[in-house]
């Protein structure tokens, strides 16, 4: 019989509370939409190409909806990794977020709202006794507009319950794919944003879309070293110097272990404390610390797979639609080596008897190679009535 607890004491003094934590210097620039859009392999050229850009109905670059937390400090889970639990780590759970109109665009400054919402404790076949805690980010324009609402879901448990029980197993190993395999995963990757620019500025319309349509596949990988690296470097917060810190927050003290903390010669060499050399996001890149904490290689960023969804439904909706709300719960990472698909199927149309929106639903799914799931969810999408 396992008697391990999880000892959620000190989170119960953060619930409900107003945080603070990192926010960007600077106004956001058309450089960091264009990386934002390369970091989460988003090829539609409404995000990278000015000139493209220019003939949309918004008259220039614009961020996609995804963009909002590129402009966090902590991918938007900060405000759900509150309170010390000694020897924990965290992984994503899930995002839910609520969009209310206003899109990003260069020389925007936003800024975060937050709080940790509530969490629950149950016992999970990977790490026994183990917390799911969600926290508000509200992200919010100079102008004082609300642009998004994103209430993540994190993960915490015990380094060594997961070592313990040892899930993946020693023999989970990074597939091999063939030339005639990935030549095909690209012919894939082609088809699919060939849909997008064919479309170009045109609308979506609502009376053109009906229940049981299926949007078309997205693949994204396999992914690697590389594109993890070069998804991380997307996040600014991770640029030396680009963030500060205000207002109260638990988030750095959190109980980490020592060799995913952030080092304090930090101070003196930043790399030290960059996440992706040292501290708590080496996992993702260094198979030595995944293992450490429970993972069997490099996995990705549970704010990526959210972005890839946030994308996935907007480029579906183009440039005239907008996701209005989406829930996924993750239920595995993307692994190095692995393959990732998109799908979606329309369940459901409404034309909203308050606002008169002409809404449609669409339910998604996230899964691997295996057709394993990593995430699935629900989306509400409001799309042109004309």
């Amino acid at each position: 019989m396992n008697d391990v607890v999880l000892d959620t004491s000190d989170v119960d003094r953060w619930v409900g509370i107003p945080l603070g934590g990192g926010e960007l210097r600077e106004p956001v620039s058309s450089t960091d939409i264009r990386r934002w859009s390369q970091g989460m392999q988003n090829a539609n050229p409404l995000y990278y190409d000015e000139d493209y850009a220019e003939d949309s109905r918004f008259g220039r670059l614009v961020g996609p909806q995804s963009f909002a937390v590129a402009c966090d400090v902590g991918h938007g889970a900060t405000a759900a990794i509150q309170g010390e639990i000694p020897g924990s780590h965290m992984l994503f759970g899930g995002d839910e977020w609520w969009m209310f109109g206003p899109r990003i665009t260069p020389g925007d400054q936003i800024g975060m709202e937050r709080m940790l919402f509530d969490y629950r404790v149950t016992n999970t076949s990977f790490a026994g006794p183990t917390m799911f805690s969600r926290g508000d980010t509200t992200y919010i324009n100079q102008h004082g507009e609300i642009v998004a609402k994103q209430r993540s879901t994190s993960i915490r448990y015990l380094v060594s319950e997961a070592q313990r029980l040892n899930k993946f197993g020693e023999d989970d190993l990074e597939p091999k794919w063939s030339d005639e395999d990935l030549e095909g995963i690209r012919n894939k990757q082609v088809e699919y944003y060939a849909e997008i620019q064919k479309r170009g500025h045109g609308k979506r319309l609502w009376k053109d879309v009906n229940e049981r349509d299926t949007l078309l596949t997205r693949l994204i990988g396999p992914h690697s070293i590389q594109s993890f690296t070069t998804e991380w470097r997307a996040y600014n917060m991770n640029i030396w110097g680009a963030a500060r810190q205000r207002g109260v927050s638990s988030t750095n003290e959190a109980g980490w272990l020592p060799e995913m903390s952030r080092d304090k010669r930090s101070e003196v060499v930043p790399v030290f404390g960059d996440g992706l050399y040292f501290g708590a996001s080496r996992g993702h890149v260094q198979d030595r610390y995944a293992r450490l904490i429970g993972m069997p290689r490099g996995y990705g960023y549970g704010a990526s797979m959210g972005a890839w969804i946030l994308d996935y439904l907007s480029n579906w909706a183009g440039e005239w639609g907008s996701v209005v709300h989406s829930n996924a719960q993750y239920r595995s990472p993307a692994l190095t080596g692995d393959l990732t698909s998109l799908d979606g199927t329309v369940t459901g149309k409404e034309i909203d008897p308050v606002t008169g929106d002409h809404l449609v639903e669409v339910q998604y799914t996230m899964a691997d190679q295996h057709e394993s799931v990593m995430a699935k969810g629900k989306a509400t999408i409001a799309l042109p009535a004309e």
